[in-house]
C-alpha cells in the first residue's frame, strides 16, 4: 500500500551541475519547440512525414541519444533504472497498477478487444499500434517529466517545478492541437482531464524517482485509448 499513497524510499536530489541542467533544457526546447513532437519541422520543410510506427521510435532514441551524449548524463540520472535497482515499493507497486489498469481498460474496452481477437487481419496492426503508443507515451513522461521536470524542480523545488512543467505539458506544443478542435466547449474539459493526469504522473515521478514506472503507465493509457480503443473506425 506504501506506493498508492505515495510512500517510496526518499530520492537524493539530481546530482549534476547547473551547465548540464541548461543542456536539458535546450534538449526540452529543441524536441518539442524545434523539431516539434510530431515532427512538425517536416511539414514546415515540406518533407513528407513518416508513418507513426517510425515517427516515434525515431523521436525517442533522438531524446536518448541527446541525454546522454549532449546533456552528458547517465539515464539513471533522470529516472531510467533497471528493475534490479527498483525498491520493493516500486515493483510492488508497479505491478499492482499494471494489472488493475489492464483489467479497467480491458472491461472498458471489451467490445472493441473481442472483434480484434475475432478478426486475425487486425492482429498485425493491433501490434504495431500497442508499440507505437506505447513508446509514444514514454516519450512523452521523458521529455515533460524526465527532461523538463527534473531540472525545473532542481532550480525551483518540488510544487514550482512541477506545476509549471505539467502546465507546459497540458498547454505546450504536445497537446496544443486540441485549441482547434471542431466540437464547441470540447477543449476545457480535454485540457482539465490532461492537466490532472499528468499532475498525478508529475507527482508519483516525483515521489518514486522512476521514469519507467510512469512511462509505462502512461503509454498503457495511450494504448487503449488512443490506439486499440480507435482501431477499426
Amino acid at each position: 500500500m506504501k506506493g498508492h499513497v505515495f510512500l517510496f524510499q526518499a530520492q537524493s536530489p539530481p546530482a549534476y551541475d547547473s551547465s548540464a541542467g541548461l543542456r536539458l533544457l535546450l534538449t526540452f526546447l529543441l524536441l518539442e519547440a524545434v523539431i516539434g513532437p510530431r515532427l512538425s519541422l517536416f511539414s514546415l520543410l515540406g518533407l513528407p512525414l513518416p508513418p507513426a510506427w517510425l515517427r516515434v521510435p525515431v523521436l525517442l532514441g533522438l531524446a536518448l541519444i541527446l541525454i546522454r551524449f549532449f546533456v552528458r548524463l547517465r539515464l539513471a540520472q533522470i529516472g531510467l533504472r533497471v528493475w534490479r535497482e527498483w525498491s520493493v515499493t516500486e515493483k510492488s507497486y508497479f505491478l499492482q497498477v499494471f494489472l488493475i489498469a489492464n483489467a479497467v481498460f480491458g472491461i472498458l474496452y471489451a467490445d472493441r478487444l473481442r472483434m480484434i481477437l475475432a478478426d486475425t487481419g487486425l492482429w498485425g496492426r493491433a501490434a504495431i499500434v500497442v508499440f507505437t503508443n506505447l513508446l509514444w507515451g514514454f516519450h512523452q513522461e521523458l521529455v515533460y517529466r524526465g527532461i523538463l521536470q527534473t531540472e525545473l524542480v532542481r532550480r525551483w523545488g518540488p510544487l514550482l517545478g512541477i506545476l509549471v512543467s505539467n502546465l507546459l505539458f497540458t498547454f505546450g506544443p504536445l497537446h496544443f492541437y486540441h485549441f482547434s478542435g471542431s466540437v464547441p466547449g470540447r477543449a476545457l474539459p480535454m485540457f482539465a482531464g490532461i492537466f490532472l493526469v499528468g499532475l498525478f504522473f508529475g507527482v508519483l515521478f516525483r515521489r518514486s524517482g522512476n521514469l519507467c514506472i510512469v512511462g509505462v503507465l502512461h503509454g498503457l493509457g495511450n494504448c487503449y485509448m488512443d490506439g486499440l480503443g480507435n482501431l477499426g473506425n
